[in-house]
């Protein structure tokens, strides 16, 4: 059967990509990158084709390509993730201030946040921001179950477990990092509190109470590569996307309530998220250290809501009254981008799941066989 035109087309599109994202891996590892670039000794044209076909895609008027914001979403990560040290080859950094790859991550972000702002239709308007926050807080604490979370907590096999937990790893081992950014300036009550709050992600200074060693952790015990980054090419894009999203806002200080509002949600959500995770892996008869992550966050981030709720978004929200109502946006954003995140991870896990019933299923003697 000869190959339909949609399926010519999709074929040359991910060659396109892949060819694109071979050369900006070759880019991020080049010498003197800027120097190259504007001497005209390295065009990158594969890249720039593909930057140009993707941002028209994913944030254009038409139809959306996953592959277009796949590409886009990987190419952000691996521009802000030279943000952060991860004690590797130092030469991992020899472009991080590189005015080519600042161009690239600007061009990116100029479509990408008011299409991501469209998406949720969040829009700033005038309210009563302490109840918007009090009622949003009081629901999303424990919320009706999603379709997701109940595939998660009754019917997720082990195979889905483990992709779960692979997609989950990329945030997972350097939990909390995008909050970093947001603690340099003055000090006061509610910076003192944020400081508190990072100061508990990463277990007071002590490695084995940092919040990603119980990651680690969990990883290990299942016999998963607990390399970060490891696990990059399962991330769907709607992942990537609320990854990005957080280096967009936290090292973008007009953004920082908006940043806030999205912290919130965060908080006050994953208790009743990670509950669905935690009631899988004991169903799974997954060990304490192959849950234990899920455990603490459960136990932990109930009080961080209150902490974020009462002494940081209220706060601040009295401290900026004409801006207060970003704090709501931040916030319904970030609820929108997560719960996208999460039917993406669903899709994910239940593919995996899918395929190994599959092969159980071949595997599996038939009666008559037996007999």
């Amino acid at each position: 059967m000869e190959p339909s035109e949609d399926q010519i087309a999709g074929a040359r599109l991910a060659k396109l990509f892949t060819t694109a994202s071979e050369e900006f891996e070759s880019l991020l590892a080049t010498n003197d990158l800027d120097q190259k670039i504007e001497s005209g000794a390295l065009p990158a044209r594969n890249f720039g084709r593909a930057l140009d076909y993707a941002i028209a895609s994913a944030y254009g008027d038409g139809q959306t390509e996953d592959e277009a914001h796949l590409f886009l979403q990987r190419v952000l990560y691996r521009i802000n993730r030279l943000k952060f040290f991860w004690y590797d080859d130092l030469d991992h950094y020899k472009n991080e201030r590189s005015d080519y790859l600042r161009g690239v991550r600007d061009r990116i972000e100029l479509r990408w946040e008011p299409w991501e702002l469209r998406q949720c239709g969040c829009a700033i308007h005038a309210k009563d921001v302490t109840r918007a926050l009090r009622e949003r807080a009081a629901e999303d604490v424990a919320p009706s179950p999603a379709p997701e979370g109940i595939y998660f907590r009754d019917e997720m096999g082990v195979a889905g477990y483990r992709r779960l937990l692979e997609i989950a790893s990329l945030d997972g081992l350097v939990e909390a990092s995008q909050l970093s950014r947001t603690l340099g300036g003055v000090a006061n009550e509610i910076h003192a509190m944020m400081t508190r709050l990072l100061v508990e992600e990463y277990g007071g200074g002590r490695l084995s109470r940092k919040h990603s060693s119980f990651f680690t952790h969990m990883l290990e015990e299942l016999g998963i590569d607990a390399t970060p980054e490891a696990h990059f090419d399962v991330l769907p894009w709607q992942v990537l996307a609320t990854i990005n999203h957080s280096f967009l806002l936290s090292e973008r200080k007009r953004f920082y309530l908006r940043y806030v509002g999205g912290l919130l949600y965060t908080e006050v959500s994953v208790p009743a998220a990670f509950e669905n995770y935690r009631r899988a892996a004991e169903r799974l008869g997954m060990s304490e250290k192959a849950r234990g992550y899920w455990d603490l966050h459960i136990k932990e981030d109930e009080r961080h809501g209150r902490w974020m709720l009462n002494d940081v978004a209220l706060p601040l929200a009295a401290r900026y009254p004409r801006h207060a109502m970003e704090i709501v946006v931040g916030y319904d954003q970030q609820k929108f981008m997560s719960s996208r995140a999460g039917r993406a991870t669903a899709d994910a896990v239940k593919r995996v799941d899918q395929r190994e019933r599959m092969v159980s299923v071949r595997h599996t003697p038939s009666f008559e066989a037996a007999a």
